[in-house]
């Protein structure tokens, strides 16, 4: 139902994507016992090139949300770490006890280049989309390893984080787990057939802007397909496979068998509010047959990495079980 956010708990034991990798390496990057701790290094391909990293970085720091659960999936806490544009600063799915300590740089967008550099790195990790235009500073400060992009590509993301981080043995072990855990969720929800025929959109409200309906091409729409769920027609829509984008007037085209809604900003400015109250939000056979769910946007949008994607899976065979 709508309204409230509800805690979850998850339900598959054995199947969480992070278990194995953090009891190899909870010690974080500044005791990671990886081969070549004494100082060697590996040439990583990036976005910008050829570099060269640090064999097992200890002092490590991570641009945007996707780095940093990719590096806390991985077992190794940055040092420093920029904040995401949310009251709790860091995203609040990932545990307070793996943030403890970790520094906060500056928003992600306009990350402070002093606190980077006064953390004295020994590798920085983001993306060319997010930071592109910072990478001549940057690798100044220290070896900068940057993706292409972020969201849809989170698992090839992942690979080059592992790469340069020196945990490429642990990235195996979490997408091991994460393959296990979908094909769990899938046979959980009665079988490849079943799910398939479930037809599920992801609607995002956000402030300033028309509301998402989510397409194929987005960090969300590769769990909904890995589980294997369907996805309505007008998914086929979306601009560049990311999202089409309605006004609440027309939010009836968002209509599935089960539709999921998260909210970034204000609900009123975000227009949540006035279109989740609206006669055509009300009439939609999701609504009505009770198959509508409000989700954490910190944890379903702006996550975006193996840690994340655990939590949703779970969350997702509450939902629809």
């Amino acid at each position: 139902m709508t309204g409230t956010l509800r805690n979850r708990h998850g339900l598959l034991a054995g199947s969480l994507a992070v278990t194995a990798a953090l009891a190899l390496s909870a010690c974080g990057s500044s005791d990671s016992s990886d081969a070549g701790s004494g100082g060697g290094t590996h040439t990583v391909k990036t976005a910008m090139g050829d570099v060269a990293v640090p064999d097992a970085p200890k002092r490590v720091v991570v641009l945007d949300t996707a780095e940093l659960d990719s590096a806390l999936t991985l077992g190794v806490k940055p040092v420093g770490a920029t904040h995401a544009d949310v009251e709790s600063g860091f995203l609040n799915y990932l545990p307070e006890e793996q943030l403890a300590g970790i520094k906060d740089v500056g928003a992600m967008m306009t990350p402070n280049l002093e606190s980077i550099a006064a953390l004295k790195p020994d590798l920085i990790l983001t993306s060319k989309i997010r930071h592109g235009d910072k990478y001549a500073e940057l690798k100044k400060i220290a070896p900068t390893v940057m993706t292409e992009n972020t969201g849809y590509t989170w698992k090839e993301n992942f690979q080059l984080h592992a790469d340069a981080l020196g945990k490429k043995a642990e990235a195996k072990m979490v997408t091991d787990d994460y393959a296990s855990h979908t094909a769990d969720i899938t046979k959980a929800l009665g079988g490849k057939e079943k799910t398939a025929a479930t037809e599920v959109n992801m609607v995002r409200f956000v402030e300033g802007a028309d509301i998402r309906i989510y397409g194929k091409q987005n960090y969300i729409a590769t769990i909904l397909a890995d589980v294997g769920l369907g996805r309505p027609a007008i998914t086929d829509k979306a601009k560049d496979g990311f999202s089409y984008d309605v006004s609440p007037e027309k939010i009836d085209l968002a209509d599935a068998d089960v539709v999921f809604h998260s909210t970034y900003g204000d609900p009123e400015k975000s227009k949540e509010t006035q279109t989740t109250g609206s006669g055509l939000w009300k009439n939609m056979s999701a609504v009505k047959g009770g198959k509508v769910f409000n989700v954490d946007d910190q944890l379903w949008i702006q996550g975006i990495g193996y840690t994340a994607a655990d939590k949703i899976l779970n969350e997702l065979l509450t939902d629809l079980k």
